[in-house]
């Protein structure tokens, strides 16, 4: 089996299941024009296409149509993927672990990315039933989560307590960690830039680090979204990446970059070494003399520079990729005492839970608290009182 990306006249990207037999798979094409229809992203379709691949070999090796799969068979699949084995791309093969098999470096399907499937099978069935292809229920349905009733720690809506809606959650899923967020220190910071040759390079770093913008908001800024005279940056959502590099939220917003070299090195760049005879919108070009020129880069050229510059400071770590500049922004954020409230609009989280994982990494109340109980501040109040009013 395999996966056809075609792009349509108008420029739009078409994915398509293959079987063994290389015709396509009706109905789980359907699905897939179903989320191009819903504008879903390129990278979705794509992502969801590899998912239902699983569940297709599954089925083969199970004998089974796709309308027979049941509840019963959900634990097997999900043994199934666990099981699974396959071959690590060369772009992962410096920071995944993997292990030899005939010769070939293969890894085992994260936990996330399992649950991933799940839930992409689950929108499928779903989708099966709403278009009247299936008249059963959804093998992978969803219960009640009593246990995430009873956490407080949890964000919870407004008038939480005023609806009938109820917490949902999967029959069968993997646990996964809930790991925090690694940010760089100074000494990493210090020796990436140090190995950062390129003015362009240098910009779209610095705008990850001190702005926190995602690898696509930076990749797809247009040369109108640089405010330089407020020291502000304009998010936009855009599609018009030749390269499907596109913002991951669809919430515009503003970031403002009150840090001098963060606009001094973007406008060094667009003055002096960005080229100036073409005509795109797009802040950070390729330029040189190859067939690429002028055209913008893509998600692979930004890890490649990252990667090759980390090589070369010697700070080559599994954890360090290209995000690990938007976590080191958040975290020092939180740390110099943004509020709880105002983080998240900066970063352009569309739920305050995904902002907590910064607030983890170094809690304020939590360490007000330990100081309170070793009693450093009673020492350090008493420390601070002046001589003369302590004397008789």
């Amino acid at each position: 089996m395999e996966i056809r990306k075609t792009f349509l006249p108008g420029g739009q990207r078409c994915v398509e299941l293959l079987d063994d037999a290389g015709e396509s798979v009706p109905v789980v094409n359907l699905y897939l024009r179903h989320l191009a229809a819903r504008n879903c992203s390129p990278n979705t379709l794509v992502a969801y296409a590899h998912d239902l691949q699983h569940l297709w070999r599954f089925l083969s090796q199970q004998h089974l149509e796709w309308r027979e799969f049941r509840v019963w068979h959900t634990v097997e699949f999900l043994g199934y993927l666990r099981s699974l084995r396959i071959p690590l791309s060369p772009r992962r093969r410096s920071i995944a672990e993997a292990r030899s098999i005939d010769g070939k470096p293969m890894t085992q399907l994260a936990a996330t990315t399992v649950n991933r499937i799940l839930a992409a099978v689950s929108s499928f069935y779903d989708f099966a039933i709403l278009s009247a292809q299936l008249d059963s229920a959804n093998p992978l349905e969803k219960t009640l989560d009593h246990q995430q009733q009873r956490v407080s720690g949890r964000h919870r809506p407004f008038m939480d307590g005023a609806s009938r809606q109820r917490p949902l959650r999967r029959r069968v899923s993997v646990k996964t960690v809930d790991r925090l967020p690694r940010p760089m220190s100074d000494e990493q910071i210090d020796a990436l830039f140090a190995e950062l040759h390129s003015q362009r390079d240098q910009a779209i770093l610095r705008l990850m680090l001190d702005g926190g913008l995602r690898p696509g908001e930076a990749l797809g800024l247009h040369l109108e979204d640089i405010r330089y005279g407020q020291r502000r940056v304009m998010v936009r959502y855009r599609n018009d990446h030749p390269k499907g590099v596109r913002a991951k939220s669809r919430f515009e917003r503003v970031v403002d970059l009150h840090e001098p070299a963060t606009l001094e090195i973007v406008n060094r760049y667009v003055m002096t070494e960005r080229p100036s005879d073409g005509d795109s919108p797009f802040v950070f070009l390729i330029g040189g003399a190859g067939t690429r020129r002028l055209e913008p880069p893509g998600y692979p050229a930004l890890f490649k520079l990252f990667t090759r510059a980390c090589e070369r400071a010697g700070i080559r770590e599994p954890w360090v990729t290209p995000r690990s500049l938007r976590h080191t922004h958040a975290t020092r954020m939180w740390e110099a005492g943004m509020r709880e409230l105002t983080l998240p609009r900066r970063l352009g989280h569309a739920s305050p839970e995904s902002t907590r994982i910064y607030t983890r990494v170094s809690d304020r109340e939590v360490v007000a608290d330990y100081r309170r109980a070793l009693g450093l501040e009673r020492i350090e109040s008493v420390t601070d009182v002046p001589a003369s009013s302590l004397a008789v």
